[in-house]
């Protein structure tokens, strides 16, 4: 029988993967209020971050109980602190998608630019990297976690090229100022995501492997 100590790690665990899946539903659903143009999608994206924020401080509790009360060593330490890692960049990954969601409720009441391929493969790679590292997490498969390390370049240049695109709108047509700037910030926030997933990686080879490979995460 598993003692009372990894039964509480593994409600952890269950806590932190909830966590993320609630965040991943998050993202994918204002990334389609976005495309679909739907304000009321987006509106439910903000109003369940407060969810998202309660799951934060509740992984806070749990884990600093354990290392409280259970003064974990080795492993199950590195797991306990990249438990607490993980919910911080989750949470804040969360932001983005409210802040996307936003950005949507007002693109929503303008007329629609054209279609942006480069913004299309931000948004896909930003979201391929987030399960890619919440299943590495799950599994403790830290070839998975180096696989986001190596994603993060590809979301880095389409951020470039959705900057550089809106800048020629903005130069060409001054009428599209206000939904290129809105656009740009769509961009960075999926970037941060990109960022921040990172992030998730470092922590997977941290809790399986005991190395700390932050802004490191390609070697």
């Amino acid at each position: 029988m598993k003692s009372h100590f990894h039964q509480q790690l593994e409600a952890l665990r269950m806590i932190v993967l909830q966590m993320a899946a609630k965040t991943e539903r998050a993202m994918e659903r204002a990334l389609k209020a976005l495309n679909e143009r739907d304000e009321v999608l987006a509106q439910e994206v903000i109003d369940g971050d407060q969810e998202i924020n309660e799951l934060e401080l509740e992984i806070d509790r749990l884990s600093l109980k354990l290392l409280a009360l259970e003064q974990p060593m080795a492993r199950d330490l590195r797991f306990i602190v990249g438990s607490i890692r993980m919910s911080i960049d989750l949470e804040r990954i969360a932001d983005q998608a409210v802040n996307i969601a936003q950005r949507a409720k007002f693109l929503c009441q303008r007329p629609p630019l054209e279609p942006l391929p480069a913004l299309q493969r931000l948004a896909d790679t930003a979201m391929d990297m987030l399960r890619v590292a919440v299943a590495s997490f799950m599994n403790g498969n830290v070839n998975q976690a180096r696989d986001v390390c190596q994603m993060d370049d590809d979301a880095d240049e389409m951020n470039s090229r959705v900057l550089r695109t809106m800048i020629e709108y903005m130069i060409e047509e001054s009428r599209t100022v206000e939904r290129a700037v809105q656009t740009i910030i769509v961009a960075r926030c999926l970037e941060r995501v990109a960022d921040q997933t990172t992030n998730i990686a470092e922590n997977v080879i941290f809790i399986v492997d005991g190395v700390n490979i932050k802004h490191h995460c390609e070697t």
